[in-house]
């Protein structure tokens, strides 16, 4: 069963930095792009990043690139989202995606507070 699990959320200043990872398991996952979102209360879901399976492309979202990079380690079978210079708007809970076979997967999500 494919299981996603977000970690490295917390507190952080305006302009602070953070780690957030993926580990995946329940699939192979070197085979498949993953991708970051994200959801503020009262805001829709927004994609943030996405990665090829093998890391060779990667998109971002306008409001956060330059300060974000997303990458993977396919032998620990893990994603991340290096998050820098973050700013108050990027608070929201950070989801983790995976599209196999034409259905979604999400994890449970990791909460980012950015606030002074």
């Amino acid at each position: 069963q494919v299981q996603l699990v977000e970690s490295g959320g917390g507190l952080v200043q305006p302009g602070g930095s953070l780690r957030l990872s993926c580990a995946a398991s329940g699939f192979t996952f070197s085979m498949y792009a993953m991708s970051w979102y994200r959801q503020a209360p009262g805001k829709e879901r927004e994609l943030v990043a996405t990665i090829t399976s093998a890391g060779g492309s990667r998109n971002y979202a306008d409001s956060v690139k330059g300060r974000f990079t997303i990458f993977r380690d396919n032998a620990k079978n893990t994603v991340y989202l290096q998050m820098n210079s973050l700013k108050p708007e990027d608070t929201a809970v950070y989801v983790c995606n995976l599209v196999k076979l034409g259905v979604a997967y999400w994890g449970q999500g990791t909460q980012v507070t950015v606030s002074s």
